[in-house]
C-alpha cells in the first residue's frame, strides 16, 4: 500500500462529498515511439502490448490498496475581526467546494500577514498532504477505451442519472421532463473539459484514448 495523491476539480470533489463518484478514468501514459492512436494494441492484464509482442504503456498510477488523498481547490488563512486583528486560533484549511467554504469578506495570509478583501484560491495542484480532508482507498484497476464505459460506468464517474432510468427507457420517454438526456453523452462532454484543446484530436472523446480506470472509496486517514 502507498499513500499517492491525485487531483479533482471543484465539481468533482463535490460529487465525492456527496457520494455520487465512485471511480475516475486518467489518460494511459505510452512509451516513446508508441502511437496512442493505434488500434491494434493487445490488453494482458493492466498492460497495453504493441505487434511485436512488447509492453508499450507505463504501468498505471494507482494500484489496488493504494490510499489517495485529494488535492482540490484550497487556501489557509486566519480570520479578522472587526478590527482587523487576527482571531485567536483560527488559522486553517479552506475549501472553495462543500460545507466549509468560507463566507467571510476579508483574511490575512498566514505566510505573509497582508490584509485582502477577499481570500484568492489556490490551485489544487500546490495543496499539501496535510491539508487533505478526503482520503480514498483504491478498490479496482483496468484499462481499456473511454468509450467503452457505460451508462452505470457514467453514473459512477459523477454525472447524474437520467430520469427515464425511473421508468426503464433506453433512450428517453414522452413522460419524463428530461426526454433525451443520455449520461454518455454528458460523461462525453466532462471528458472533453479536462483536455486541452490542443490535444482534443489525441486524447478527446472523438479519438476514443486507452484510459485506466480507477474506482475507490471513501476512507479514513492515516
Amino acid at each position: 500500500m502507498k499513500i499517492r495523491p491525485i487531483l479533482f476539480n471543484t465539481e468533482m470533489v463535490r460529487a465525492i462529498l456527496e457520494g455520487r463518484k465512485t471511480c475516475t478514468r486518467r489518460l494511459v501514459k505510452f512509451l516513446p515511439g508508441e502511437n496512442p492512436q493505434w488500434t491494434g494494441y493487445i490488453k494482458d492484464g493492466l498492460m497495453l502490448y504493441n505487434g511485436t509482442n512488447e509492453p508499450c504503456c507505463r504501468k498505471p498510477p494507482y494500484k489496488i490498496g493504494d490510499v489517495l488523498y485529494v488535492r482540490e481547490t484550497w487556501q489557509k488563512a486566519w480570520l479578522v475581526d472587526d478590527f482587523d486583528q487576527v482571531v485567536d486560533g483560527t488559522e486553517k484549511y479552506y475549501y472553495a467546494a462543500g460545507p466549509e467554504t468560507p463566507c467571510f469578506d476579508f483574511w490575512v495570509d498566514p505566510e505573509t500577514g497582508e490584509h485582502k478583501e477577499r481570500m484568492p484560491w489556490r490551485p489544487s495542484i500546490h495543496m499539501p498532504k496535510e491539508a487533505a480532508r478526503i482520503w480514498l482507498k483504491v478498490t479496482d484497476v483496468r484499462v481499456e477505451r473511454i468509450q467503452e464505459i457505460t451508462d452505470d460506468g457514467c453514473i459512477a464517474e459523477g454525472v447524474y442519472p437520467s430520469p427515464c432510468r425511473k421508468c426503464n427507457a433506453t433512450f428517453g420517454c414522452d413522460t419524463c421532463p428530461d426526454e433525451g438526456y443520455h449520461e454518455t453523452d454528458v460523461f462525453s462532454e466532462l471528458w472533453n473539459s479536462t483536455i486541452k484543446k490542443s490535444d482534443l484530436d489525441r486524447y478527446g472523446w472523438d479519438a476514443n484514448p486507452y484510459v485506466w480506470v480507477v474506482e475507490f472509496e471513501r476512507y479514513k486517514k492515516p
